[in-house]
């Protein structure tokens, strides 16, 4: 018997980066989070401590800020693939590059009625954010948003399920349904910043989708709701092969008023932050490629 290291990887994590693209009067900023790891030929420094072929991490900083200010940041996915293909194109033991980005929104001041050219007030409406793989000449793309908290009074229900003797919870036909949207699509194709997705476009296009279905569809699960979320994403960009959505259930609880002498016609109700129901799933494209290389290290997601 022989043992012997398997798969693994390693980066420089959450490395913070602004960037402002001054260029025009009306300036631009990036606030990014990126995350580098690099897969290859480490075995020696497992195995012997050989640091040979260790690029260190501290460079891997480095060349997140260099490679921003040579070429500016662009959308985070042409970003990223500009990182991936550096780290693989420079060392020949470094066979495959993961980058994930986090952008943090940021949107302009109003002052005198007109959004101010250089000041900014933080978005609330959650993250954009991408992972790209880069090994030899393939390129997968797999972008999303995250703490996307949404909200609706009415609409929703829940009943049918199966019963025993530990089942406490009351049948509902109406309810408010809560939760936190993560979510994660992989376009089909490389991904290269020219001939591919149009993905700023594409940004904003598919969380407006994903928003709107989950506003019109009467729920009769989460798990319902979100499978119609990923089937609208997938019917109306054919640029997706997968979504994969996770979605706790942010469980709004009616308060009993009667020891008040009150009623409550479904009006006061205590936010639970936990325990809660943590709903996950994928929904795809029966003829889409398999991709599993591109979800390689992204935890949380069947």
């Amino acid at each position: 018997m022989a043992i012997v290291p398997g798969p693994n990887q390693y980066g420089k994590a959450e490395v913070r980066l602004v960037h402002v693209d001054r260029s025009t009067p009306v300036h631009r900023i990036s606030d990014l989070t990126v995350s580098t790891a690099l897969r290859g030929d480490f075995v020696a420094a497992h195995t012997a401590g050989d640091n040979s072929h260790v690029l260190t991490t501290d460079t891997q900083k480095n060349v997140v800020y260099a490679l921003a200010r040579e070429g500016g940041i662009g959308e985070i996915e042409e970003f990223a693939t500009r990182l991936g293909r550096h780290f693989t194109s420079g060392h020949e033991w470094v066979t495959a590059a993961r980058i994930e980005i986090e952008q943090s929104g940021w949107d302009r001041i109003t002052a005198d009625g007109h959004a101010h050219d250089h000041s900014f007030l933080r978005s609330g409406g959650g993250r954009r954010t991408t992972v790209v793989t880069v090994e030899a000449d393939t390129v997968h793309v797999v972008s999303g948003l995250a703490g996307v908290v949404v909200l609706k009074t009415t609409g929703s229900e829940f009943r049918g399920f199966p019963r025993d003797r530990y089942t406490t919870l009351a049948e509902t036909s109406d309810r408010i349904l809560a939760t936190e949207v993560t979510a994660r699509w992989r376009y089909l194709g490389t991904g290269q910043a020219t001939g591919g997705p149009d993905f700023g476009r594409l940004a904003a296009e598919i969380p407006r989708t994903l928003l709107e279905t989950f506003a019109q569809v009467h729920s009769l699960a989460l798990q319902q709701t979100l499978h119609r979320m990923g089937e609208a994403v997938l019917v109306r960009f054919p640029e997706v092969a997968e979504i994969r959505l996770s979605m706790p259930n942010k469980h709004h609880f009616l308060v009993d008023l009667a020891p008040f002498g009150l009623d409550n016609p479904d009006s006061v109700y205590l936010a639970a932050d936990r325990p809660y129901g943590l709903i996950e799933g994928t929904v795809l494209r029966d003829d889409a490629p398999a991709a599993p290389t591109a979800w390689y290290g992204t935890p949380g997601f069947c």
